[in-house]
């Protein structure tokens, strides 16, 4: 579990991993850098969300520069090695930001997640449609309900780059109805704006996952605002189990 100033979802998520039968190490960027560790010694590697160095320039973009630039050898191993890697909300704009998503490869952003078309922060529940048969997404059924909590989650993605996202099968999750129709973009089934109502990525091969949903706030009924009415699911701890197993496999 990789952290660095202003990470704020690290503690939650080495929680739900923990429960999950996994043993997290929180490692901060520094460590890395200073040679006190390596990518190499580790099965998995996540990203939580949070506000990494404040969110200066872009969200994610001081971060990911000191990934692709100080670490981009032992990071591109690592994703071609095809080791699990899940980047949540902050964590998923790092690795757009490393150019891993959306093809593997550690250099320069081909596309970005940017200031949601609300202008504002969104901080809401919202309905997830499955597209993917990614192991990393678990047991997740096809409709899913998780939070999100960011203002820049609107994916914005050159022409082409699209078109080859969905040649690949590469879009995992898209914002929609509670009965799984598309939300089409509409405010605020889909909160950012986002291109095609996405949610998720992976790379071709399925073993890089980014995703602007929150599952380790989904990782309990208890953690749902309406689970006292029975509406409450743990939908996020079915992501994440899939993310555990693919790590061990």
């Amino acid at each position: 579990m990789l952290r660095g100033p202003g990470t704020n979802c690290d503690a939650e998520t080495v929680y739900a991993l923990r429960e999950l039968g996994a043993e997290p190490e929180l490692v901060h960027v520094r460590r890395l850098l200073r040679g006190g560790c390596s990518l190499e010694e580790f099965d998995a590697l996540v990203i939580p969300g949070g506000f990494s160095y404040g969110d200066r320039i872009r969200s994610g973009a001081v971060l990911a520069k000191m990934l692709s630039h100080s670490l981009k050898g032992e990071l591109q191993r690592f994703v071609d090695e095809r080791r699990p890697v899940l980047g949540i909300c902050n964590g998923f704009q790092v690795l757009v930001e490393t150019g891993v998503l959306p093809f593997g490869e550690v250099g320069e952003p081909c596309m970005a997640l940017m200031k949601n078309a609300s202008a504002r922060f969104e901080a809401r529940w919202v309905h997830l449609l499955r597209c993917s048969e990614s192991e990393l997404l678990g047991e997740l059924p096809r409709v899913s309900e998780m939070p999100v909590a960011n203002a820049e989650g609107r994916l914005v993605v050159p022409e082409e780059v699209l078109d080859e996202l969905l040649q690949n099968s590469q879009v995992a999750l898209r914002y929609c109805t509670p009965s799984g129709e598309p939300a089409s973009g509409r405010y605020p089934l889909n909160p950012s704006g986002s291109v095609l109502d996405i949610a998720a990525l992976t790379t071709p091969e399925g073993s890089v996952l980014g995703m602007m949903p929150h599952p380790e706030r989904a990782f309990s009924r208890y953690l749902h605002p309406c689970w006292t009415s029975g509406r409450g699911s743990e939908h996020g701890r079915l992501l994440l189990q899939g993310f555990v197993r693919s790590a061990v496999a």
